[in-house]
């Protein structure tokens, strides 16, 4: 049974209706669904049955049906990644990154990445927006251009010195475009590369393959830019050693000079009475080179997979916006939306009339990006999905120990199912409830977590 001092502070709504779940004769096996979940915040509800039955016999090996559940529903996670949206999908989903980003670092044997790879040349590599205007910030100098020392969180950083000119129109369409400025980026990146070896670019895919992994993140001012893991393989990826010639300084080099080539550029046609636009990186660019241990001043494996884990998970909240699509502008005042931020917004409500095919309104409340937050080359590392169906393979495997079913072959048994949806989400009182359990779930895996860095910390001691 939750704790009452779970209860604490709840309006009386709330209250009475947490005390009514929580004294039902059913909230045992409600609070046993509520953490298979992972403790979610909004969980899709399933009503339906399956059953298992032997081929050969006929026999009805297992039967399930939600008919005796709690409200008759099986509650299930909502799987959505966005931090704002559900914490605790969104550290599976952040956890699933960690994995996937590391595996393409280290190596990891049971997701198929040999732990060769280490050896690799592989850098992180920021890519950052160019200037629309100059904002507020916290200089090495500790004054801003305002005259101010900004301390941090300052409301004001990321904002302009003067909105009236600051290229807002520029700044939502830098955002939409970014994802085909990276195509170009890594399109001419490896035109880099096969130069410095003295490679064709057909030649070079006979002995050379860059594999990436990268995250996109909104800086305070709204402008997304780019961290990336980035690789040099084999012809046949990170099981394929690659060639002599490929180091860390060319891969440097390469990269810098990428993003500063003229090709790496996309192209705005005038409309309207917007400008013709030739969008680019910024002048901003950081290269670091991954180790394996650091020495406290070195970018290691883990804080690498870590950051951009972080990152995989959240979108432009942190300036202010909405984390859905808006509807009308309106919405912004009932929000308390940051006048910056609103700009940006109305920027792609204009700019929608005037590039159509951009959908910028549609994608208003993501400043105008309307690319993936987290993406990898095909032969990066594992994938998220398979990932995921190791997860599910395992809960499978785990239920069917549980049934005494594990012996069974899968060609001699049918699986029929039928499920329906039924809704989503909680009353008041389950909301608190979950709330609690989702708490206590998260200091089981920060302990463990905690547990895990030191041992690996003490591994690298020794090493």
């Amino acid at each position: 049974m939750t704790k009452p001092a779970t209860f604490a502070g709840l309006d009386p709504v709330t209250f009475g209706d947490a005390l009514r779940v929580a004294g039902s004769a059913d909230f045992a096996r409600w609070e046993d669904q509520i953490r298979r979940t992972g403790g979610c915040s909004n969980p899709v509800h399933l009503t339906g049955w399956t059953l298992t039955r032997d081929k050969t016999t006929g026999e009805t090996l297992h039967h399930y049906s939600t008919e005796h559940e709690p409200g008759g529903r099986l509650r299930v996670a909502c799987g959505n990644r966005r931090a704002s949206r559900c914490p605790a999908c969104a550290r599976t989903y952040s956890a699933d990154t960690y994995h996937l980003i590391r595996a393409g670092l280290a190596g990891d044997d049971t997701k198929d990445v040999p732990a060769s790879v280490r050896d690799h040349p592989r850098v992180f590599a920021t890519l950052t927006a160019p200037s629309f205007g100059r904002v507020h910030n916290r200089p090495d100098s500790d004054r801003c251009r305002c005259g101010v020392q900004h301390r941090a969180g300052d409301p004001d950083l990321g904002t302009p010195l003067d909105p009236e000119c600051y290229d807002y129109a520029g700044a939502v369409l830098f955002n939409n475009y970014a994802g085909q400025l990276w195509a170009r980026f890594a399109n001419r990146l490896r035109r880099e590369i096969a130069g410095r070896a003295g490679l064709s670019q057909r030649e070079l895919r006979e002995v050379c393959r860059i594999s990436y992994g990268k995250v996109a993140e909104f800086q305070k001012r709204g402008a997304i830019h780019f961290h990336a893991v980035i690789r040099l393989d084999g012809p046949d990826g990170p099981d394929d050693p690659p060639p002599s010639w490929a180091r860390t300084s060319l891969l440097d080099d390469a990269i810098r000079a990428a993003a500063r080539h003229s090709y790496t550029t996309v192209s705005v046609p005038t409309a309207g009475n917007e400008p013709a636009r030739s969008l680019r990186w910024g002048d901003q660019l950081d290269i670091r080179p991954v180790r394996a241990f650091g020495d406290g001043t070195e970018l290691t494996e883990q804080a690498v997979a870590s950051y951009v884990a972080k990152y995989a998970t959240k979108a432009a909240e942190n300036t202010g916006t909405l984390d859905r699509r808006i509807g009308e502008l309106a919405e912004l005042e009932r929000h308390d939306v940051p006048e910056h931020t609103q700009r940006l917004i109305r920027a792609c409500r204009d700019l929608d009339r005037v590039y159509p095919d951009r959908r910028l309104w549609a994608w208003a409340h993501m400043l105008g990006f309307r690319g993936h937050f987290s993406t990898k080359s095909r032969h990066y590392s594992v994938t998220l999905g398979s990932i995921r169906q190791e997860r599910a393979d395992y809960r499978a495997a785990e239920q069917a120990a549980a049934l005494d079913l594990e012996d069974l072959e899968p060609d001699t048994v049918l699986v029929l199912a039928d499920w329906q949806y039924a809704g989503h989400g909680y009353t008041p009182g389950e909301s608190a409830l979950a709330a609690s359990i989702a708490r206590d779930l998260q200091l089981n895996r920060d302990t463990a977590r905690e547990a895990l860095q030191d041992q690996r910390a003490m591994e690298g001691a020794l090493r």
